[in-house]
């Protein structure tokens, strides 16, 4: 079969590799759309893993083949493919930190080589352990697999979303009108809040905007706090969600977050980041200042929901479509978007 294989710091090789075999309780899986995520685009851009893997992990497929012990799947039933499912029995996991359960980061599905998701791959296998406890999602008829391979970003961004507490009512600044920035305003405007988004580009602006929020700025606006002010009757919102990588948004976030509001960090910053912060602030105003990495077991029927029964509009986002032979491109294109770039889905 066909697959993308990391062979170094930006260096993917599109190669023949062997098909997976499967034990007796795994499922091999026929990838039909996997979506590019930013997460994705640093492990191909930074040495962090150590080559060949096979990555890509927003994966909605149909089954291929199905190993003798395994029950409830048969060949052909499309499926979303979880990544990594937890252990559910650890300290993290009893406390609903299923994203630092050492079974949850140790991902399994592949493709070949050290298992790193296998998604940019014609097929991916999936463990024994992740068929049998949810993750493998049966997608409904009438959910396409472009759609599908949205189950688990939306996952990762609903969890944000609750651990926030966003409620009805409630303003939200989203910081960042990219695809994750976009499915935040979504998000939020189905819980019944308010978003404000801002973004540099024009055209994600206009986006944001369609797609349902309330107002939405040039991130340089030097009046940004007074206009988000005028906007709240003089608060501030109640959260911010950083969506950008972005220094400056944290300290835009601080001028802008009511007394007493929350401000959660949900894109992952370089290492070398380091923000002087009078802690003072946060005392005198109680700001919660929190983080959201990845997603959750207990959102995951609930991620589902939204997405099958198109709760938010999950097409919107889209829009690249890639062969898997032009992943190169499609990274390229992720780093250097375009005033329309959004969500990029890749074919193998």
């Amino acid at each position: 079969m066909k697959a993308q294989v990391f062979r170094g710091v930006n260096q993917l090789s599109y190669e023949e590799v062997p098909m997976p075999e499967i034990a007796p309780d795994e499922v091999l899986v026929q990838v039909k759309v996997v979506g590019l995520c930013q997460s994705d685009i640093k492990k191909i851009r930074y040495p962090l893993y150590e080559p060949p893997r096979i990555f890509g992990h927003e994966t909605a497929g149909a089954i291929a083949k199905v190993g003798s012990e395994v029950q409830g799947w048969e060949v052909g039933r499309r499926v979303v493919v979880m990544h990594h499912i937890p252990c559910m029995r650890c300290e993290y996991c009893l406390n609903d930190n299923f994203s630092m359960c050492d079974d949850y980061k140790n991902i399994t599905t592949t493709a070949g080589f050290n298992p790193s998701g296998g998604g940019f791959a014609q097929y991916v296998k999936v463990p024994g352990h992740i068929v049998r406890n949810g993750g493998l999602i049966p997608i409904p008829d009438a959910t396409t697999f472009e759609q599908a391979s949205f189950v688990e970003p939306t996952n990762c961004c609903l969890k944000a979303v609750k651990k926030a507490q966003i409620a009805p009512g409630q303003t939200v600044l989203v910081t960042g009108a990219g695809p994750i920035g976009l499915m935040f305003v979504m998000l939020v405007k189905y819980f019944g809040g308010k978003a404000i988004a801002t973004d540099l580009l024009p055209s994600r602006i206009e986006k944001a905007l369609n797609v349902g929020a309330e107002a939405a700025f040039d991130a340089r606006d030097p009046d940004l706090p007074a206009k988000i002010q005028a906007i709240t009757n003089g608060l501030g919102v109640d959260t911010t969600l950083l969506a950008v990588p972005s220094e400056k948004a944290f300290f835009q976030a601080l001028d802008c977050t009511r007394k007493g509001g929350k401000i959660l960090f949900f894109a992952e910053f370089p290492e070398s980041v380091e923000f002087p912060l009078n802690p003072n602030i946060l005392y005198r105003r109680e700001i919660d200042l929190m983080g959201s990495y990845s997603s959750s077991y207990r959102l995951q029927s609930l991620a589902a929901d939204i997405v099958f029964n198109r709760r938010i509009d999950v097409d919107a986002l889209i829009s690249d479509r890639y062969p898997l032979e032009d992943l190169s491109k499609a990274v390229e294109q992720a780093i250097a978007p375009t005033p329309e770039t959004y969500k990029i889905l890749l074919y193998p």
